[in-house]
């Protein structure tokens, strides 16, 4: 059991890095009030775990300007990508070693 355990990755613990990860996989990419709309949190709370992916390398933050008003998109990276299927993967795992 410590093995499938082990294979969770830490950075997807949280259900807000969860959900953020969720939404840009199936959106692509997403701004900052789309995001905190979607998930249904505060602006501190999600850049703060927005920070902490950005940090992982697991998305990629773009800034720039719609017409004079700043525009934050976020996108999953590749490495994002590839490490979120293995967190999944172990889900999955997890789950279906304890329904036999």
């Amino acid at each position: 059991m410590k093995g499938l355990i082990s294979d969770l990755n830490k950075a997807f613990d949280n259900k807000v890095r969860l959900g953020i990860m969720a939404v840009l996989l199936t959106k692509n990419k997403s701004d900052f009030n789309e995001l905190k709309t979607t998930l249904e949190v505060t602006d501190g709370n999600l850049a703060s775990h927005l920070k902490a992916l950005e940090k992982e390398q697991y998305i990629e933050v773009v800034k720039r300007f719609v017409g004079r008003k700043p525009n934050t998109q976020y996108l999953v990276t590749k490495l994002g990508k590839t490490e979120f299927q293995k967190h999944l993967n172990a889900l999955e795992t997890l789950i279906s070693s304890n329904n036999k």
